[in-house]
């Protein structure tokens, strides 16, 4: 069997996911053969994965990124639960890739023996295969009231004897009392595989938080194994889209004269903000996520984005006033798109006995088409050309699909087998692909085109911005500051011998389980 770690967290956006892809790409790079692993995953921002039967499923987007932290392809076993949120009260349960059933608080302490079942068989499956699994929790461990079902913190650290670390966001505030408390708030037998702790996302002098971390230690017995620094450049694949502020990156200064200012929809169901992040990483754009009409109003290219509730989020648009914005930002001759849920909404109707069982609503009117749900949601990879001559490549995750169109109706992509894909009429644009942006060639083609479209004459694409290239430097920069700011000896010996042993207990302590 193999060594593992478990980086848990204080709180939701912690850090545990960039801590656990920086531990993968240290330990990658020392060569050893590591995967990541998060037995439950609650996020709409998801991957596609061709499983060994050849069929795609969805992971966490999360794990996806650590993949490539890891130099591996990404594997269903990496997130064996993914819950994708479709109201506040329940998920949609995908098991290995496949959605397989709706979870509401009701019913999740029957499925939870299932779900656990699932999650321990496939980190088992990967400790056989894999010299170290790296593992994140999800939410906090101290999260009591839900820990007799836990399966995912420290029930999945107590069934795979994972030593474990805590990890906390110092730019929250309260981050000592925060993981004091959360070692203080569990059992005995869980507090025993607590092995230390990591701050995160540190500005200033690091001195002065020393008589701090030497009273943690005082008072846990456990030390803190280092203090990741904040750092501009740590934005890309992020877990969930509350992750993001307003405007996404570090906009580099433009190639021409001119700025092309993008304004994307926070939808309350976003999924798969991420595809708008390529965008981001162009000289000269600005990318920023909005509910303001007032900032549709003024910006150059509009999208709106996926969603896992689309005709829920199609009723908050006009309740916002936010339809009326972006029916105006159209009828102004300036660019529009809509990527999946989003291109769903911009047709004339939607038909809908599945998602939101709302039957048939209208749309915003804006390309002529209609779209169906299906009972089978579309789960794959895609690829293909655009304008004839450009490769793109992507992945869908959809149950909708266009039932009905206008004759003649130009498509934005066409798959390999030369059948159409999404719409474009004049400035408004539709594809139900993601991660299209990712590719340079087709990123660029459509900059420059909504730039022409958007008056923007002075705005230039890069001709260089390489998407995957700035993917890979933030794995490395995520690796260079476990090395430099991590005590790496501490973490091989976590790896190789789990936790110390002896580790003094913390009052007051939760009850112990029941057996």
């Amino acid at each position: 069997m193999s060594g593992g770690l478990l980086v848990a967290g204080t709180t939701s956006d912690a850090g545990k996911s960039v801590l656990t892809a920086g531990i993968c790409r240290w330990l990658y790079r020392q060569g050893v053969k590591v995967a990541p692993f998060k037995a439950q995953n609650m996020s709409n921002n998801s991957a596609v994965v061709v499983g060994p039967d050849g069929r795609g499923g969805e992971i966490g987007r999360a794990q996806a990124m650590q993949a490539a932290a890891c130099g591996v392809e990404p594997d269903l076993r990496f997130n064996p639960v993914l819950l994708k949120p479709g109201s506040d009260l329940s998920s949609q349960v995908v098991l290995l890739g496949a959605a397989v059933d709706t979870v509401t608080a009701g019913n999740f302490r029957s499925l939870r023996p299932r779900l656990a079942q699932t999650a321990f068989a496939a980190l088992d499956e990967l400790r056989e295969a894999y010299d170290v699994v790296v593992c994140e929790g999800a939410g906090s461990p101290a999260e009591i009231n839900l820990r007799s079902s836990d399966y995912v913190n420290l029930g999945l650290a107590r069934y795979a004897d994972l030593p474990t670390i805590v990890v906390g966001d110092i730019d929250r505030g309260g981050v000592f009392a925060a993981l004091f408390g959360t070692v203080a708030l569990l059992e005995p037998a869980d507090q025993a595989l607590v092995a230390g702790f990591v701050i995160n996302k540190f500005r200033g002098d690091r001195g002065l938080l020393a008589p701090g971390l030497d009273m943690l230690t005082s008072v846990t017995g456990r030390p803190t194994y280092g203090v990741l620094p904040w750092h501009l450049d740590l934005w890309l694949d992020a877990e969930d889209s509350l992750a993001y502020g307003r405007v996404l990156g570090r906009p580099a200064a433009p190639v021409g004269t001119e700025w092309l200012d993008v304004a994307v929809v926070r939808l309350p169901r976003i999924s798969n903000a991420t595809d708008v992040e390529a965008l981001a990483t162009e000289p000269g754009v600005r990318v920023r996520l909005t509910v303001e009409p007032a900032e549709i109003a003024a910006a150059d290219l509009v999208v709106l984005p996926g969603s896992k509730s689309t005709v829920d989020d199609l009723a908050w648009l006009r309740e916002t006033g936010l339809a009326d914005a972006v029916r105006a930002h159209a009828a102004a001759g300036r660019p529009l798109l809509g990527i999946c849920g989003g291109f769903q909404m911009l047709g004339r109707a939607i038909h809908d006995e599945v998602e939101s069982r709302r039957g048939s609503v209208p749309g915003l009117g804006l390309l002529p088409v209609e779209v169906t749900f299906a009972a089978q949601k579309t789960v794959t990879r895609s690829s293909g050309t655009a304008g004839g001559d450009v490769p793109v490549s992507g992945y869908e995750i959809h149950h909708g699909y266009v039932s009905r169109a206008d004759p003649g109706l130009v498509p934005l992509l066409r798959y390999a087998d030369g059948r159409g894909e999404g719409a474009v009429l004049g400035n408004v644009a539709g594809t139900h692909w993601h991660g299209a942006f990712e590719g340079d060639g087709f990123r660029r083609r459509f900059l420059a085109e909504a730039a022409r479209q958007a008056g923007r004459t002075g705005f230039r694409v890069a001709p260089d911005t390489s998407f995957q290239a700035v993917r890979e430097r933030a794995l490395d920069l995520l690796g260079d500051l476990v090395e430099e700011h991590l005590d790496t000896a501490a973490l091989w010996r976590l790896v190789d011998e789990g936790c110390p042993a002896g580790l003094p207990f913390v009052p007051p302590g939760a009850p112990p389980l029941p057996t």
